[in-house]
């Protein structure tokens, strides 16, 4: 039978075991150049998801094909932080086995390009945009996950780059995470009730929200602003620049397609003009 300090010493083990990997991403993060780009990828890749009006599968296909790369790359940081801890100088093997490490990331993210290529400049693709144009209503949870995702890597990128420490990213900051989640969420109850009742509801919740961590002494008023600022602009961009572009977009193809037909029509029914430029 176990005593009271083991099953205690497990507990804490498990909740370690989430804090110790967390340290290890921010450590990377950190200190990866090549981490960061990826992270800026992934919030390019999801927010022209939305534009183009991916489905859940296309959208999870891309979150796979970039997590791929971010673990690979992480795999790669632990391969070379070891073989620098067990040869310090020169060896062949610690050579191959950095190169190695290094290839898995180049096969992830080539991996990565093909699938971005393929699912967003599809052929297929630009006559679904130009479908949906005219026709399609959102998947508001969708949106919502891919939204509430974008605002927690924009909000977490803006402390790390600050200098805030892995134990603080979970209180305090430039940018508060309980506002901009927050006014996110109100945002996207008045985009989807469509009553002012409850939109008025939902934009005094955040404010509530606001004001609970400036009473607290968590965050600045400045930093709370901040983090409405950073709702503002994402759910913006996700409701409604997102679907602008789309529609731009669709236009102008659909306007390409409409005059290219035109002019071969009228090649058709001219032979002269065929036969002109054949000679010619």
């Amino acid at each position: 039978m176990r005593s009271g300090g083991e099953r205690n010493l497990r507990r804490k083990g498990t909740i370690d075991s989430f804090r110790y990997a967390s340290e290890g991403i921010l450590h990377c993060f950190r200190t990866q150049k090549h981490m960061r780009f990826h992270f800026a990828a992934l919030v390019l890749a999801l927010f022209l998801g939305l534009v183009e009006a991916l489905d859940t599968r296309d959208m999870l296909v891309l979150l796979f094909c970039i997590s791929l790369v971010i673990a690979t790359e992480m795999v790669n940081t632990a391969v070379e932080a070891l073989v620098d801890m067990v040869t310090p100088s020169y060896h062949p093997a610690a050579k191959l086995a950095k190169d190695v490490a290094a290839g898995a990331v180049l096969v992830a993210s080539i991996n990565a390009a093909v699938a971005g290529i393929l699912i967003l400049g599809g052929g297929m693709r630009i006559q679904a945009m130009r479908q949906h144009a005219t026709r399609y209503v959102p998947d508001v949870t969708l949106v919502l996950v891919v939204g509430i995702l974008i605002v927690a890597l924009l909000v977490v990128t803006s402390k790390l780059m600050t200098g805030r420490s892995n134990a603080g990213l979970l209180r305090g900051g430039v940018v508060s995470g309980h506002s901009a989640l927050g006014f996110f969420l109100a945002v996207t109850i008045i985009f989807a009730a469509g009553n002012w009742f409850i939109s008025l509801l939902a934009l005094l919740m955040a404010l509530l929200i606001a004001q609970s961590r400036v009473e607290a002494g968590v965050h600045t008023l400045r930093e709370v602003a901040l983090g409405a600022l950073v709702a503002i602009v994402v759910s913006s961009a996700v409701y409604w620049l997102a679907p602008y572009v789309r529609s731009k977009v669709a236009a102008r193809t659909l306007t390409a397609v409409v005059l290219t037909a035109s002019g071969t029509g009228a090649d058709t029914r001219n032979p002269s003009t065929h036969a002109d430029r054949t000679r010619h």
